[in-house]
């Protein structure tokens, strides 16, 4: 590397989006303001961002625009770390969420957790740390 190179810039990254892609994205925002509880911190039109915690941001694009496209097969998977997975449990079951695992406990990770899905596909962790984790 010569010395006229650029170095890396300083300072923090002030926010990190995962997106995701959707065919009907009134249907996911509804889940994700109504069901998680999120709140929307940037409206861009076709592409909605909602604050998680943090700096962590989920990102709701609508396929026809964005730079990926809708895929059936989702590889993403959102996990949220939550102080009462059992209340979080009881939430989701009342809602109707589709597919809805059972609570289960890993002692290897030190979490209790369970999955669901969203209103296309992806897959929702919701997980608790054990005592000591």
């Amino acid at each position: 590397m010569s010395s006229d190179s650029p170095s890396r810039p300083d300072g923090a990254v002030i926010k990190v989006i995962t997106f995701q892609y959707y065919r009907d994205l009134p249907r996911a925002m509804a889940f994700y303001e109504d069901v998680l509880g999120l709140e929307l911190a940037i409206d861009q039109g076709w592409s909605k961002i909602y604050a998680i915690g943090g700096t962590a941001h989920v990102g709701l694009v609508d396929e026809t625009r964005g730079m990926q496209k809708w895929a059936e097969q989702k590889t993403v998977q959102l996990c949220l770390r939550v102080p009462d997975v059992d209340a979080w449990y009881a939430w989701a079951v009342s809602q109707g969420v589709g597919g809805l695992t059972e609570l289960r406990d890993s002692e290897e990770l030190g979490i209790r957790a369970f999955a669901m899905s969203d209103p296309e596909g992806y897959q929702i962790e919701v997980q608790t740390a054990k005592q000591g984790h």
